[in-house]
C-alpha cells in the first residue's frame, strides 16, 4: 500500500470512529519522517472563526518540526453517504506550500477516484514564480 492509499485507510477509519453519526470530515497529513498526523476542526459557535479540517494536522507536523510531503481532506455527510475527497482551499494551499511546490495534496475528481497532485500543479501561477527560485528557497529554509 502506497502513502497515499494509506492516508485514505487511516483518515477514513478515524473519520467512522469520531464521527460515527451525521456529518463528519478529517484531515490528514504525512511527514518525510514517515509519520501520519489527523485532525478535525474546530467546532465554533461563531463561524468567521472557524479554520480547515486540515489545519490541526499541519500544525501538529510543525510541533515536531517535521517537513509535510502530503495532505488530504475527507468528508461525508452522514454515516450512510460516500467519503468526498475535498481539494485544499486557498489559504491552506498557501499554508502548505511553505514545504514546498512539491508537496502532494488529495485532490476532488468527478470520479471520486483518489487523486494526489503537486501543488506546482495546483497552482501553476502560484506568486512564488514572480521571484528567483533560489530565493524563495533560502527564504523558506530560513524560516524553517
Amino acid at each position: 500500500m502506497n502513502v497515499e492509499q494509506e492516508m485514505y485507510k487511516r483518515v477514513t477509519s478515524f473519520l467512522v470512529e469520531r464521527f460515527p453519526q451525521g456529518w463528519g470530515g478529517a484531515g490528514i497529513v504525512h511527514t518525510a519522517e514517515g509519520n501520519y498526523y489527523i485532525s478535525v476542526a474546530l467546532e465554533v459557535f461563531n463561524a468567521s472563526v472557524e479554520i480547515c479540517i486540515e489545519t490541526g494536522a499541519m500544525i501538529e507536523a510543525t510541533k515536531y518540526n517535521e517537513k509535510i510531503t502530503h495532505c488530504l481532506c475527507v468528508v461525508r455527510e452522514d454515516e450512510s453517504s460516500p467519503f468526498k475527497v475535498l481539494s485544499p482551499c486557498g489559504i491552506c494551499q498557501e499554508r502548505l506550500r511553505y514545504w514546498g511546490p512539491e508537496v502532494k495534496v488529495g485532490v476532488t475528481t468527478v470520479d471520486d477516484n483518489l487523486k494526489f497532485v503537486e501543488l506546482r500543479e495546483l497552482q501553476p501561477y502560484h506568486w512564488t514564480t514572480a521571484y528567483n527560485p533560489e530565493d524563495v528557497e533560502s527564504y523558506d529554509n530560513s524560516n524553517k
